[in-house]
C-alpha cells in the first residue's frame, strides 16, 4: 500500500497520492469559478439570518473536535481482510478529497475576494474543510499511506462552474455529506460491533459543520430569488439532484466489503440519505426528486450496471474495449435520461431557509 511511483511532476509520490489526484466521473473534484461574480453578492436581504450564521461559524464550536483521544482506538491494519482494507482506503481518500476539494475552492475565494462578508464565510468553511481532511490524513498516516495534499493541489485537474452550478452542487455535497454521516453514526451507536475504524466515532460533531456549510449556501441562493425559481435553474436544480444522488448511488455500490462490515444494507441506507437530503433541501429548492417512483429504483440499477461496464470496457483497451465502452457510455446516458425525467415534487420554501441539524 506505500509503494511510490515516479509523476509527470517529477515527484515521487504513493499510490493514495496517485489515487486521490485521479478525476474521473465518480472521483470527487476540485472546482474554480467566476470569483468576481462570487465577490459581488449583497448579502442585505438575509443579513439577519447571514449574521446568526456567520456568528456561529466565528464561535468555532468544533475548534478542540478534531484530535485524537483515548476513544481512539488502534487499527489493526496488517490483519485487515484485503478487500475490506482496500473498500476502506477507498472511503477515507474519497472522503478527504471531497474535504480538501472544499478547503482549496473556499481559499482561493478568501484570497481572491474584496467583499468582507463572503471574504468571512469562505475563510471559516475553509479552516473547517482543512480540519476535515488533515483528521483523514492523519488516520491514512496510521497505515503509512498518507496523501500528499500539496502534491493533490497542483496535479488535481480543475473543473469550471459557474458561481449557481458551485451553488447547487455544493450545497447538495454538504448536507448529503451531513445526511450519510449522521445516518453512519447513528447505525454505529446502536451496532458498535460494526465500527471498523474509530473515526466514525468524530462523525456527530463533524457532520454538523457539513450542515452548517449547507446552510451558507442555502442563504447565498436565497439573495437571488431566480437562482431557484427561474424555469431553467428549475432544470439545472433537477440536473444536480439526479447526478449527485445517483453518483453516490453508483459509489457506494462499489464497496460491498466496506458496507457489508459496517452492517448497512447499501440500498436502505441509499435510500435513507437521499430522503434526509430531500427534507433538508426543502429549505431552498422548490422542487425534490420522488425517490419512491418505481422508475428510481430501477433507473439507478440500470446506471449502476452500465458504469461498471463502462469502467471494465476501459481496462479492456483496443478496440473492442473503445466500442463496449461507448455501447455502456450510452446505456449509462439513457438510465440518467430516464431518472432526470422522473416527475419531481414541488416544494413551497419556506420565507426562513435556516434549518437546525434534527436527526
Amino acid at each position: 500500500m506505500n509503494a511510490h511511483t515516479e509523476t509527470r511532476h517529477g515527484a515521487a509520490v504513493n499510490e493514495t497520492t496517485q489515487k486521490a489526484s485521479e478525476t474521473t466521473l465518480l472521483d470527487p473534484r476540485f472546482y474554480t469559478t467566476d470569483f468576481d461574480e462570487l465577490d459581488r453578492i449583497d448579502v442585505t436581504p438575509i443579513r439577519e439570518e447571514w449574521d446568526k450564521l456567520i456568528a456561529e461559524l466565528r464561535s468555532d464550536p468544533n475548534k478542540t473536535h478534531f484530535k485524537k483521544t483515548a476513544d481512539w482506538d488502534p487499527v489493526d491494519w496488517e490483519g485487515m481482510e484485503p478487500e475490506l482494507k482496500k473498500e476502506l482506503v477507498d472511503f477515507l481518500v474519497s472522503s478527504l478529497t471531497a474535504e480538501f476539494s472544499g478547503c482549496v475552492l473556499y481559499k482561493e475565494m478568501k484570497r481572491r475576494g474584496n467583499n468582507p462578508d463572503i471574504c468571512e464565510l469562505f475563510n471559516y468553511m475553509a479552516r473547517d474543510e482543512a480540519r476535515h481532511a488533515g483528521f483523514i490524513n492523519d488516520a491514512l498516516r496510521e497505515a503509512d499511506i498518507g496523501v500528499n495534499l500539496g502534491f493533490l493541489t497542483k496535479a488535481k485537474k480543475y473543473t469550471y462552474f459557474r458561481p449557481k452550478f458551485i451553488y447547487y452542487a455544493t450545497y447538495l455535497s454538504e448536507k448529503i455529506g451531513y445526511a450519510r454521516y449522521i445516518t453512519i453514526y447513528r447505525h454505529l451507536e446502536k451496532h458498535p460491533e460494526h465500527r471498523i475504524h474509530p473515526i466514525f466515532k468524530w462523525f456527530e460533531q463533524w457532520c454538523n459543520d457539513e450542515f452548517r456549510h449547507g446552510e451558507a449556501f442555502a442563504l447565498l441562493m436565497k439573495t437571488d430569488p431566480k437562482l431557484t425559481e427561474s424555469p431553467i435553474n428549475k432544470l439545472w436544480i433537477r440536473f444536480f439532484l439526479v447526478a449527485v444522488f445517483s453518483v453516490m448511488h453508483v459509489r457506494d455500490h462499489a464497496r460491498p466489503a466496506f458496507h457489508n462490515a459496517l452492517g448497512i444494507n447499501v440500498d436502505e441506507y441509499d435510500q435513507e440519505v437521499f430522503r434526509k437530503t430531500s427534507e433538508i433541501a426543502r429549505q431552498v429548492f422548490p422542487i425534490e426528486i420522488d425517490i419512491d417512483n418505481p422508475r428510481w429504483q430501477r433507473g439507478l440499477d440500470r446506471l449502476r450496471v452500465a458504469m461498471g461496464d463502462m469502467d471494465r470496457a476501459k481496462r479492456q483497451g483496443g478496440i473492442g474495449g473503445a466500442v463496449a465502452r461507448f455501447t455502456a457510455g450510452a446505456r449509462s446516458g439513457l438510465a440518467f435520461l430516464s431518472l432526470y425525467t422522473i416527475p419531481v415534487k414541488k416544494n413551497v420554501v419556506p420565507a426562513n431557509p435556516r434549518l437546525e441539524p434534527a436527526y
